[in-house]
């Protein structure tokens, strides 16, 4: 495959992840309404989607590191369009829940073959800069889903805008089923036997490298993942923004991590993997704070929320692609089963969070915003701490 066609398949298979999460967001509101549900169930079709995702990843990876990356594409996107279906018909949100944690687990395959796949090509300092291009390609997707998402709910309902999600996939799906070549070198015979696994796992999760960019990835994806869960209710219901211009204060989000990758590929051949993420990590904690302390003084304005994240955001747009490929770089041999860990523990520091959330939410500003605050401090301390002690790709031997 040409290199153009790798970044096109990353950017549509990681943009299954905005696209799922981000555009029914302006749509969850009313949505809640319609069912007549309680916030917490509504917050479900979002954490309980990303708990499936997270944990789906553990069985992908080594199917994947088995049988190859295309036939688990294949499978995974089919179960995504049949479920993003079954979720627009929901009679129920009870049923809606369910088919949201189905398309969570087959998203999960899209993602972890992603990351698998960019290790399968590169080795770890190229691949940083390869994900980071797929990741820009996310952005983009991005920065069209909220606003996509809330002119559809507003023109049509919300079923409309969740039919969305099953065009989209069934897009992928075609490119991936024509152009797709198969990454895997060496597929591996014993990845699913149960010892050969728990090794491989008990490997990985020992691995320095493989714990200091996960913890940041974990960390920083938590911040993100605070402010989707509870970003629509704070500006749609508290600061009284419509669904329309709640979608474009996304657009400003998705557009400056979408910059922030592009400041990712300027600075890992200025300063390195560890120093890049080290700057970073200065402006997650900058954003975190200045959130916070703007909300503490009584500052309740959707520039004083937004401003402070886009800074966060711009960070988070260089941490996911020095993260992502750096906890994946010690294990060319099973890059599938470390990129379902590192996913899964992303996965479960946003479920984590959403059920706080879901407890929390008041009406109020402040879960949102000490949410961030408190994911900013963590950013923060894995990149000046573990990232910088562990993170050098130049030290990264296969371990497997």
């Amino acid at each position: 495959m040409s290199s153009g066609l790798v970044v096109l398949v990353l950017a549509l298979l990681l943009g299954i992840q905005p696209v799922t999460t981000d555009l029914y967001l302006p749509a969850l509101p009313a949505l809640t309404q319609g069912f007549g549900a309680p916030m917490s169930q509504a917050q479900l079709t979002l954490s309980a989607l990303l708990l499936a995702f997270g944990i789906s990843q553990l069985f992908w990876g080594p199917l994947s590191d088995r049988f190859g990356r295309r036939p688990i594409l294949l499978w995974g996107l089919g179960a995504y369009v049949a479920a993003a279906i079954g979720s627009a018909l929901a009679p129920s949100m009870v049923l809606l829940i369910v088919w949201r944690i189905v398309q969570g687990a087959a998203m999960g395959a899209a993602v972890m073959c992603a990351r698998a796949i960019v290790r399968d090509l590169y080795t770890p300092v190229p691949a940083a800069r390869v994900m980071s291009k797929g990741l820009s390609g996310l952005g983009l997707i991005a920065c069209l889903s909220a606003p996509l998402g809330g002119l559809v709910s507003d023109l049509f309902n919300w079923r409309a805008a969740l039919l969305l999600l099953a065009m989209f996939a069934a897009a992928t799906l075609a490119v991936i089923a024509l152009r797709f070549e198969e990454t895997i070198a060496h597929k591996n015979p014993r990845a699913l036997q149960p010892g050969t696994l728990l090794q491989t796992w008990w490997t990985i999760v020992r691995n320095p490298t493989f714990v200091a960019f996960s913890a940041l990835a974990m960390a920083s994806y938590g911040g993100l993942f605070t402010f989707l869960a509870a970003s629509s209710f704070v500006f749609i219901q508290v600061l009284q923004l419509g669904k329309t211009q709640y979608g474009l204060v996304m657009f400003a989000m998705s557009f400056t991590y979408f910059l922030g990758t592009f400041l990712c590929r300027w600075l890992l051949p200025r300063f390195g993997v560890r120093r890049s993420v080290v700057i970073a990590g200065g402006m997650s904690l900058s954003g975190g704070v200045l959130m916070a302390a703007l909300a503490w003084a009584g500052v309740l304005s959707v520039w004083a929320i937004l401003l402070p994240f886009l800074l966060f955001i711009l960070a988070h747009g260089v941490h996911q692609p020095c993260s992502q490929s750096g906890a994946v770089g010690p294990f060319p041999g099973a890059a599938g089963a470390a990129s379902a860990l590192n996913g899964f523990l992303m996965m479960l520091s946003a479920f984590a969070m959403g059920g706080w959330l879901g407890s929390h939410m008041d009406g109020t500003v402040f879960p949102m915003t000490n949410g961030i605050l408190f994911w900013s401090v963590c950013v923060a301390l894995a990149a000046w701490t573990l990232v910088r002690k562990h993170g050098d790709p130049a030290q990264v031997a296969s371990s497997t």
